[in-house]
């Protein structure tokens, strides 16, 4: 029975209806997938997350270091300077159809969606070398399906928009081959400590199987795993005709001679400043983690390349890498707060804990200067205040408690002043001060110097037994060489981004004066006598050429020398991690990386006196008595002293004329000797 002519002509019309939908649908797709892959290629790619890494700069603009989570260390090279065993080790184990296919292993790909939807998740993948390049520069390693889609459209830019040899080329500079080692030069050395261009094929296989897991099949966490690895490496390259297995049986057997892990470098010049800026950065300044490793932001900060490099040989020179004393050092300039110089610890490879910010260290007789800045301020006490250096038991707390310190090799010096008592580092003078001006009293002006860890209101605080940090003594010790000026510390000036656009930039130094800069300069005076004869820095002070002041400090566990210029203060500390007791020969090694760092520091600054402030006055006296001196005394000393506190009485022990001048002498004298000091310190 035949069928109807109109049946048999709607089913031809319905045929050609589905074939020109078809046709359509197909053209329309074709199109689309023209515009896209003419956007594609007209859209520039993003910025390569290792060309994103942020960088910290210097004073001068110079880069000290960079940012990543990683600590990437890059070295990129040419396909010219990789060996050609590890490029075919590379394709035939992670690629072997890379010069075939335009950026996707179609089978591969097949049978990883079957297996992702199967499983109905992501646990499978074919991802070819230029997929893995566009996930390494571009994306996260997290497994979603937006990110496949991202990384598809990265893949098809690259594959339009380089030739396969540069692909090649990026992917083996990019890639992690564990350890801080990206890309294969920086591997070669750490692994090898050879070129690329040099690796045998045996070292080439070896590198080729580490990216398929960097700490599984590392060499230093699991060797066979490692070599087993190898093993597939060769084989893929025996199956692609790279090698032969006669070849491949002869790598795998070959030993290796793998360099000690312990041989990697730090790059960056400053690697706790970096530290301690990143921690600036994120958690004062706001700043996201993730902007600061991959954002291409710069950092520009207050480190002087020349303090850094002066700070960096004088802990190198005095530090004994066998040791496992550590030491800490930090530099502020008192008239800005910046921070010019820091170093955390004797070997960040080896220890990144920053000693700087130690909150858990005696700083001993350095913390003195505080105290005595108290009693000069309060005019309680002169700089000619007397007490008797003897044993001496102390009471306190409404004479519910005693306290009995002792001077170090219980030498007692008899009736000293307070320079003595500064110089010698006198404990008895030092505590007899804190009880006659009030251990509360010392509290306060600490908190006004900068000073916030917990002090306990005990007598021993005069002697330094509350921790305080290397950080907060530098910046305590800079408000008194800026003539009683705090200027807060700061390390961070301006943070741009990749384009240069300023997303942060630090307000001007703002000083706030917390102390009379009659007292600051008066002490400051004082402390000077810690480097002349008799002081505890004066087997230091020939290397210094220039007028400096400051106060050593020594416990049981540490030791310490905090001192300043005009331009810069500077806190040294050195100590054991542990608690370990501090020998002599420990605690000496303080003041010479203080005194050779100052020097190398200011080679190119002209020396400088501390300038005198109004309310000043300097008399002679007689260091015997305290009293102001005649033309007899035979040891009279010129003494500074705040205007008002010089003593007025004169000393009968010796006879002779009061050297006392007319009062239009003294307003001359006093003039003319400002005025010539603050010329040369202009």
């Amino acid at each position: 029975m035949k069928a109807a002519p109109n049946s048999n002509h709607k089913q031809k019309k319905g045929l050609k209806r589905t074939f020109r939908a078809i046709t359509t649908a197909a053209l329309l797709l074709v199109i689309a997938a023209l515009i896209v892959l003419v956007y594609l290629y007209q859209k520039d790619l993003p910025i390569a997350d290792s060309d994103r890494n942020s960088r910290l700069l210097d004073s001068q603009g110079g880069v000290i270091g960079t940012f990543s989570s990683s600590g990437r260390n890059d070295e990129p090279v040419t396909l010219g300077e990789i060996s050609p065993d590890l490029i075919n080790a590379t394709l035939a184990v992670e690629d072997r159809n890379f010069y075939n296919h335009v950026g996707f292993d179609l089978k591969g790909l097949g049978r990883a969606v079957l297996v992702n939807l199967e499983h109905m998740n992501t646990v499978q993948g074919a991802s070819t070398i230029t997929q893995q390049l566009a996930r390494n520069l571009y994306l996260s390693h997290e497994k979603t399906w937006s990110r496949k889609a991202k990384e598809a459209m990265y893949t098809i830019q690259l594959e339009m928009k380089y030739s396969k040899q540069d692909i090649l080329q990026m992917y083996l500079n990019e890639i992690y081959y564990g350890h801080g080692a990206y890309g294969v030069e920086a591997a070669s050395q750490l692994y090898f400590g050879k070129h690329a261009k040099d690796l045998t094929l045996a070292e080439s296989a070896m590198l080729a199987g580490v990216p398929k897991g960097p700490t599984y099949y590392s060499p230093y966490n699991h060797m066979k795993n490692a070599k087993d690895r190898q093993k597939i490496v060769l084989s893929a390259m025996v199956q692609t005709g790279a090698i032969t297995q006669a070849q491949a049986n002869a790598a795998y057997n070959e030993i290796l001679a793998f360099q000690p892990l312990d041989n990697r470098m730090v790059v960056d010049k400053a690697p706790y400043f970096r530290d301690y800026v990143r921690s600036v950065v994120i958690n004062d300044l706001g700043f996201d983690q993730s902007l600061l490793d991959h954002g291409g932001l710069n950092i520009y900060t207050t480190l002087d390349a020349q303090a850094q490099e002066a700070a960096d040989q004088a802990v190198a020179a005095q530090m004994d890498s066998k040791s496992e004393l550590e030491v800490a050092l930090v530099s502020i300039d008192p008239r800005n707060g910046y921070i010019k110089a820091l170093v955390g610890g004797k070997n960040y490879r080896t220890n990144q804990y920053n000693h700087v910010f130690a909150t858990t260290r005696q700083p001993g007789s350095s913390f003195k200067p505080i105290m005595y800045l108290t009693a000069l301020s309060s005019k309680k006490m002169t700089s000619a205040s007397r007490f008797n250096s003897q044993p001496t038991l102390f009471h306190y707390d409404n004479n519910r408690k005693t306290y009995q310190p002792s001077n170090f090799g219980d030498k007692y010096l008899g009736e000293i002043d307070m320079r003595q008592a500064i110089a010698a580092s006198d404990n008895i003078y030092a505590v007899n001060t804190v009880m006659n001006i009030g251990v509360d009293q010392v509290i306060d002006m600490s908190r006004k110097l900068g000073i916030d860890s917990p002090l306990e209101a005990v007598p021993s605080l005069a002697l330094g037994t509350s921790p305080v940090s290397p950080f907060e003594m530098a910046a305590a010790f800079s408000v008194i060489s800026n003539e009683g000026k705090r200027v807060k510390p700061v390390a961070v000036l301006k943070i741009t981004d990749a384009t240069g656009n300023v997303l942060y930039e630090a307000p001007p130094a703002q000083s706030e004066q917390v102390v009379d800069p009659a007292s600051a300069y008066v002490l400051t005076q004082l402390m000077e006598s810690v480097f002349e004869g008799g002081g505890t820095g004066n087997r230091v002070a020939s290397m210094i050429k220039r007028p400096v002041a400051g106060k050593t400090g020594t416990t049981n566990t540490d030791g310490w020398l905090v001192g300043f210029t005009p331009e810069l203060s500077t806190a040294v500390w050195v100590g054991y991690d542990k608690g370990k007791t501090v020998t002599a020969t420990d605690t000496r090694k303080a003041a010479p990386i203080f005194a050779s760092y100052t020097e190398q520091a200011l080679k190119n600054v002209p020396p400088k006196i501390f300038p005198i402030p109004d309310g000043v006055v300097s008399v002679y006296i007689d260091p015997t008595t305290g009293k102001l001196a005649t033309e007899d005394c035979p040891n009279k000393r010129l003494e500074v002293f705040i205007e008002g506190t010089q003593p007025t009485e004169y000393c009968s022990s010796h006879g002779g004329e009061h050297l006392e001048p007319t009062q239009h002498e003294q307003s001359s004298k006093k003039s003319w000797w400002q005025q010539f000091k603050r010329w040369w310190t202009e």
